[in-house]
């Protein structure tokens, strides 16, 4: 489990595709308190450490979660979100997140708004999605490339296509990939796993 709280944007060193699976090599500054097995979010998709070297990671990726997700995406270089799992013995500072990415969305377009920035996303979302609360609600939470924010100003769903905005603060720019997104980005999205549940039972009310 994560708190959608990024601690720090590593960078691609390598990508090896090995038959439907993607093999991705990131290099951060806590490679050395990393163990093999330990899980990591990558863009707030869960992955597991499979191999360490002296400054760098790496990490497998299955087709399904290539498919789901912006990681088949990446190129050596790119910015990527990380985040270790959360000890329960500490604050949830974001809100709960599983590592599940559930789709992608595509930035529509980036603000500057007198230090920050809004950024507005569209997505799918057919109405099975939404009877299953794959959907965002205004104040609500949303995890964006592993990034846990608050939705603002979400529109009705239209055609199956729904768009919402995000503010970013300058030290999320700053220290996430927020600050390579810019229209036409993929980004993956994570929907509130409380929504989720509140939705599926509502046929028991």
């Amino acid at each position: 489990m994560f708190s959608g709280i990024v601690e720090e944007a590593g960078r691609i060193v390598d990508l090896r595709k090995e038959q439907d699976n993607l093999h991705i090599s990131v290099q951060c500054s806590f490679v050395n308190e990393l163990k093999i097995d330990q899980s990591i979010a990558h863009n707030g998709v869960c992955l597991t450490v499979v191999d360490l070297k002296d400054d760098f990671y790496t990490v497998t990726a299955i087709r399904e979660t290539i498919e789901r997700s912006n990681l088949g995406l990446l190129k050596v270089g790119d910015l990527v979100n990380l985040e270790r799992s959360m000890l329960m013995n500490g604050r949830l500072d974001g809100h709960i997140v599983q590592g599940h990415v559930d789709q992608t969305a595509v930035c529509r377009k980036v603000e500057q708004a007198m230090g920050s920035y809004y950024f507005t996303f569209e997505y799918e979302c057919e109405k099975e999605m939404q009877r299953r609360g794959y959907l965002v609600v205004d104040k609500g939470s949303v995890t964006i490339n592993g990034v846990s924010l608050t939705v603002c100003e979400p529109n009705e769903v239209e055609d199956e296509v729904q768009h919402f905005k995000v503010a970013i603060i300058p030290y999320t720019f700053e220290h996430t990939n927020f600050c390579d997104i810019r229209q036409g980005s993929v980004v993956n999205l994570e929907f509130d796993i409380i929504g989720k549940y509140i939705s599926r039972m509502k046929p028991l009310f």
